[in-house]
């Protein structure tokens, strides 16, 4: 076996082998000793998937696990299947998971190894969800995944919300998986294979039959609720108000856009030329333009700051998945690098989110007013992090951003993209100038019977923080920073291109794949960044900017202007209010709605 080839298998199995010692001896260790041997966990599997993307610059990296390999493009092996695009997520899953180990070194007091180790275990799943060929095994590590997160979620089980908060993620997403687990039996009875690449070979040049159609279905919609598109996106905002603020920074950046990749993963290597490519698209668009467009509008009407960020997070996987929905390399490295982006940036934001909570015992943003004015370089940190989540250059999300309006969409979807883009960006400016500049009156802490308000978040830590550990403060420089990079380094850029084409090719994974063929690689889209992208960020970011600013000094406006705003928003306010009791943390909502999107993913595909 070639020494490359080993890197997916250890890459799964290290997290796992140091999260089972973690479990086995954390009752004897120190506290100091299981920071570190979980960080040194973390630390491997970054090393590991940076020796993998290495390794796949210009080829794919097959792994037959037991020597199972093909003869004649026949096999029953299990593969693992590393590429540019997804060795790229196991290293954001590894680098993330080492920041969120990083700042929780002193955030949490007592928590036994579990945190580490269940942390660890979701890195595992997420890590070979990403890397593995074949389908039956992305359902396996979608449930390992699953299993931690489930409880990282509810990890503070004395407190009644986080275990209504733990059981909602769960349920819904048990549902998903359960749908996702029918739509491989169907594609099983059709072809009557599990890998990717064998299904994709049994199915090529065969229009979709109902059977294949509705396994295909079945699946996206499993993927799309790990995802948290609308409608399948209620547990998130939940898990995330509940989840240990670290544990946010997972679910954000990664754990949700690897639901997107799913569905970019299956289709292009199993439905692409058997599904009508109209079809695919107009689901993803219709799926993705409600996601993105309730996200933002969800985003911007919260004051639970953890509320708020996931809120944001729903906005941008509905960009994410316009993105995908373009069907092309470019749309690839679109949704890949501000995937990318965001999850730095993000990341960075719920790390300082968690630092206030800690120190002020609230994540109420009309509570938090003017309480962080002995913080200003948190501050700057934090309205930084908003505008380049509105598309600031020369961040990542800037880049992705800019790449997403050139897909060839239209006018139209790129005057969506800014202004999802700068309302989810205002929504963070806002809170920004508010805690740590004191800016604009103080809000009224009035709150109406739909709001949720973060009055009663409990501190993640025994005593309240009188100053920041250097450990918290580097997770969020080293996650903001790295957000940056993705944006500023042109070969990032330019080896997303060459890797969103690879991605796309559906030939190319099949042959190599099933005979070990290699394939000339097609025309590499220019994914540097354009004037009219920088331009059109700046635009976003200073729309931003103004949204925030109108909001924090609503009140002082003069009074026409302010009887005008009510005038215009007396219409619009029933329908926000309407949109709050939707999101009503009842589980059987929740589940009833997962069948509604169910169905209409299948009927937008059937439209054909």
């Amino acid at each position: 076996m070639p020494m490359s080839a080993a890197l997916p298998p250890l890459a799964i199995t290290l997290p796992i082998a140091v999260g089972c010692v973690l479990l086995a001896a954390g009752r004897y260790l120190p506290r100091w000793a299981i920071d570190g041997l979980a960080m040194v966990g973390a630390v491997l599997g970054v090393a590991l998937a940076a020796l993998l993307m290495v390794a796949t610059a210009h080829t794919r990296v097959i792994t037959w696990l037991g020597g199972w390999q093909p003869r004649h493009g026949v096999t029953v092996g299990i593969v693992l299947v590393a590429d540019r695009i997804n060795s790229g997520a196991a290293l954001l899953v590894a680098v993330l998971t080492a920041a969120a180990l990083l700042f929780g070194w002193r955030y949490f007091e007592d928590v036994h190894a579990h945190y580490q180790a269940l942390t660890l275990l979701f890195m595992a799943g997420m890590t070979g969800f990403a890397l593995t060929g074949d389908l039956f095994d992305m359902f396996v590590f979608f449930e390992l995944m699953g299993a931690a997160a489930y409880a990282l979620a509810g990890l503070r089980i004395e407190e009644p919300e986080s275990v209504q908060g733990g059981l909602s993620f769960g349920v819904v997403n048990s549902l998903g998986a359960y749908l996702c687990l029918m739509g491989i039996g169907l594609l099983y009875a059709r072809t009557g294979q599990l890998g990717l690449a064998q299904i994709g070979a049994a199915l090529a040049g065969k229009p979709a039959d109902p059977l294949v159609l509705g396994g295909f279905a079945l699946i996206a919609t499993g993927w799309l609720v790990k995802a948290a598109a609308v409608p399948f996106h209620f547990w998130l905002a939940d898990a995330h108000a509940v989840a240990p603020t670290p544990v946010c920074v997972l679910f954000s950046g990664v754990m949700a856009p690897l639901g997107v990749y799913g569905v970019g993963r299956v289709y292009w290597v199993i439905a692409h030329g058997v599904v009508a490519d109209g079809a695919v698209r107009r689901m993803l668009l219709v799926l993705g333009v409600l996601t993105a467009v309730l996200g933002a509008l969800m985003c911007f009407t919260q004051r639970h700051v953890k509320r708020l960020l996931a809120y944001s997070t729903i906005a941008h996987i509905g960009l994410f998945l316009i993105g995908l929905a373009a069907l092309s390399p470019l749309g690839i490295a679109a949704a890949a690098l501000y995937a990318a982006g965001h999850a730095g940036v993000k990341g960075a934001l719920f790390l300082l989110t968690g630092i206030l909570l800690s120190r002020h015992q609230t994540v109420d943003e009309f509570e938090l007013y003017g309480r962080g004015t002995q913080h200003r370089f948190s501050g700057v940190l934090f309205v930084l992090g908003g505008l380049a989540l509105a598309g600031l250059p020369p961040f990542g999300t800037g880049l992705g951003k800019a790449l997403l309006e050139e897909s060839g969409f239209g006018a139209g979807m790129t005057v969506l993209v800014i202004a999802v883009s700068a309302v989810t960006g205002a929504a963070v400016v806002r809170v920004g100038l508010r805690t740590y500049f004191g800016l604009g009156p103080r809000p009224s802490r009035e709150s109406s019977a739909e709001e949720t308000t973060g009055r009663q978040e409990q501190p993640e830590v025994e005593e309240s923080l009188r100053r920041t550990p250097a450990t918290m403060l580097a997770a969020v420089l080293l996650l903001l920073g790295g957000g940056l990079l993705v944006g500023v380094l042109p070969w990032v850029a330019r080896s997303t291109g060459a890797a969103a084409v690879r991605f796309a090719d559906q030939r190319g994974y099949l042959a190599q794949v099933l005979h070990g063929a290699t394939s000339r690689l097609g025309d590499v889209p220019d994914t540097g960044w354009s004037a009219e992208g920088v331009a059109l960020g700046l635009v976003s970011a200073a729309l931003a900017a103004g949204l925030a600013a109108l909001a924090v000094y609503a009140r002082r406006l003069p009074g026409a202007v302010r009887i005008g705003a009510r005038v215009v928003g007396r219409p619009v306010r029933p329908a926000l209010i309407s949109l709050h009791r939707l999101h009503s943390g009842h589980v059987g909502d929740y589940a009833a709605w997962l069948v509604v999107g169910a169905g209409a993913v299948a009927g937008l595909l059937a439209l054909g």
